[in-house]
């Protein structure tokens, strides 16, 4: 089967045996995260929603394995902009890890910041996931072939890492600009995690899901999305995806055996674009030394 814009998720994983295999899914009782988790549990594998919401987590979990008959479902609470949060989820995980999926996230919400006063969409999007995968290294060694997955999107078109002003400190906050530099760190972290890991069989990669009307939207007024995507697109309508369309690029990438530090969208790696085509994947974003740079100032910011 050719897989595309069109393939969902459980199409993706038709005949595969994840048998033994453990995951965790970030964000995993929403939107394309709940359609994730179900693709790799019908697949047999032991799925953990880390969730903010217990009861979310706990009806999600319930309604997955009511329609794959998995009872190794699992909910942990995990609040990728609390420290402590992902420290406990961190010391709570026992046993390899094969299968990371940074799913969670938050999209073009007004200016908020942590107790330690990062840029909230920066601090959940990227920290969070970096502390967490970071945390889980030793899991994923002990997987013998573990895959991460870097939920990114296209609104990396709107901005690389401003090295100089990450937090917003000194420049006016603007939600879409801070909203597309953390994806693009999410992508830069999937590049440099790749280089760093692949020596002990871990493979990382990052991704677009495509256009999916979810909760994440929430902040963003559903005419401005539309607004933005006709500029974006030159004036053509955007073509949505369902959830199950969505979670397709995110299980071919937990599951594949291949390459990494790579961006993919629709199942397919994708090509090189010019900023701002909002297609594709920016050249800034594969940038190895931004991506290097961009390891250590997280690494530093963590330990502080």
């Amino acid at each position: 089967m050719t897989f595309g814009f069109d393939t969902t998720a459980a199409e993706v994983l038709d005949g595969v045996d994840l048998t033994g295999r453990r995951a965790v899914v970030t964000g995993g009782a929403s939107g394309i995260g709940v359609e994730t988790a179900r693709a790799l549990a019908g697949a047999g594998a032991e799925v953990t929603l880390a969730v903010r919401d217990l009861t979310a987590g706990e009806r999600t979990a319930a309604d997955i394995v009511g329609t794959t008959a998995n009872k190794g479902v699992r909910v942990a609470p995990l609040d990728l902009a609390d420290r402590a949060s992902v420290r406990a989820f961190v010391s709570g995980w026992d046993g390899p890890l094969h299968i990371l999926v940074g799913n969670a996230g938050v999209m073009a919400c007004p200016l908020g910041r942590t107790p330690e006063g990062w840029e909230l969409q920066f601090a959940t999007n990227h920290v969070g996931h970096f502390t967490l995968a970071t945390g889980l290294l030793p899991a994923l060694r002990a997987a013998n072939g573990a895959r991460v997955v870097a939920v990114s999107s296209s609104a990396h078109h709107y901005s690389p890492v401003v090295f100089d002003d990450i937090q917003y400190e000194r420049r006016e906050y603007a939600p879409w600009p801070a909203y597309g530099q953390s994806k693009t760190a999410n992508i830069l972290f999937a590049v440099e995690a790749d280089r760093r890991w692949s020596g002990d069989g871990i493979r990382v990669n990052a991704l677009h899901p495509g256009s999916i009307r979810t909760n994440l939207q929430r902040h963003v007024p559903r005419e401005e999305l539309d607004r933005m995507a006709k500029a974006a697109l030159g004036g053509r309508p955007r073509r949505f995806k369902t959830t199950e369309q969505g979670a397709a690029t995110s299980v071919l990438l937990a599951t594949v055996d291949g390459g990494g530090g790579r961006y993919f969208e629709d199942c397919a790696e994708a090509p090189v674009t010019e900023p701002g085509a909002f297609s594709g994947v920016a050249p800034y974003a594969l940038d190895p030394e931004a991506a290097e740079r961009l390891w250590d100032v997280t690494t530093s910011l963590v330990k502080e």
